[in-house]
């Protein structure tokens, strides 16, 4: 019986994450209408051959990105809630978005301190997501240093915590001694963006999200285990060490590569494991891991749907869009459950 309804929770979903793709490709200020949309993504010629160019160019490229986008940060969270057994803990709990927005601040809120053809590099496409990324990279790597002192996993929680305190209190000494110029450009990265990535961007953030996947996939038994508690799986033979080195690298490719491309994405990861448990009604993370995945791109197609207005000329920030939704969600979810788990 359980069985049989997980069969066609997973079904429904795959139907919803195929209309929600088609859709997002579909619509948005010029309206395409489906079959056109069919008969471009198979290689055919639509009516119009503008058209061709929007879907191919511009909202494919886009649907893709918002794909990945959510299913990265989506199994981000659902391993960060698992490891800290906190059902507030999401994707950047442990400092990395505040990382990676450090070193985007120092390109670009900072980059006047640096000679002059290397400020031109740094202002580039490649200076901010390269920047974004050592910026991840740097927190990472210190958390990784500091856990090897640390036996209580709620404490690496608690030095994430300070790290992301701490960069963002030297964001804020950039942002003072920052021009309007400079503090407008960091303003409208922070807001997050998933259009106008190139193919080859796409594919890089492609293997990250796959490379994070297939680490994450490897501590699924492990994640079982460890929702009763450190000393029950210590007493199962799991190496705790382990196990928590690799759940933070994969968070961290996953979660800063996500942000390196798109910017900080709020309250995907924070919601999406909440609501694949509450429609599973199972704490097994074989069965998590793959509504988790389906569920956050399916979130976060809707939500940069929702970003396009469609039929305006205008697109909103898809930081502000996820955060609306996300929201009231994580509101119900505690009206819902009196307590989330």
């Amino acid at each position: 019986m359980l069985k049989n309804r997980t069969t066609s929770f997973f079904g429904l979903l795959t139907l919803a994450l195929l209309l929600a793709f088609l859709m997002n490709i579909s619509f948005g200020q010029v309206a395409i209408p489906l079959k056109d949309v069919f008969k471009s993504l198979l290689g055919g010629s639509t009516d119009k051959a503008t058209w061709d160019y929007i879907i191919l160019n511009f909202r494919l490229p886009k649907a893709i990105t918002a794909g990945l986008i959510g299913i990265g940060l989506s199994i981000s969270g659902l391993l960060m809630q698992t490891l800290f057994r906190n059902p507030l803990a999401g994707p950047y709990v442990l400092g990395l978005s505040s990382g990676s927005s450090l070193g985007v601040a120092f390109v670009l809120l900072g980059a006047g301190i640096v000679p002059a053809f290397l400020s031109q590099f740094l202002l580039s496409s490649y200076g901010i997501i390269l920047a974004s990324c050592l910026g991840s990279l740097l927190v990472l790597l210190l958390i990784l240093v500091v856990s090897q002192r640390l036996r209580d996993t709620m404490t690496i929680l608690i030095v994430g915590l300070m790290f992301s305190s701490f960069t963002s209190a030297l964001v804020t000494v950039f942002t003072y001694f920052s021009t309007a110029e400079q503090l407008q450009k960091y303003t409208f990265w922070s807001m997050g963006s998933i259009g106008n990535l190139p193919w080859n961007h796409i594919g890089i953030l492609a293997v990250c999200t796959g490379v994070g996947l297939g680490i994450s996939m490897l501590t699924l038994k492990p994640l079982d285990a460890l929702l009763l508690g450190e000393h029950y799986a210590k007493s199962m033979g799991l190496n705790l060490k382990k196990t928590r080195y690799l759940i933070i690298f994969s968070t961290s490719i996953l979660a800063g590569s996500i942000t390196a491309f798109a910017g900080p994405i709020a309250f995907i990861g924070l919601a999406v494991p909440h609501l694949a448990k509450l429609l599973f009604q199972t704490s097994n993370h074989k069965i998590l891991f793959f509504a988790t995945v389906m569920l956050g791109a399916i979130i976060m197609l809707i939500c940069d749907l929702v970003s396009q207005m469609p039929g305006m000329d205008f697109t909103l920030p898809i930081n502000a869009i996820t955060s609306i939704v996300g929201a009231p969600v994580v509101i119900w979810l505690i009206v819902q459950k009196k307590s989330i788990r």
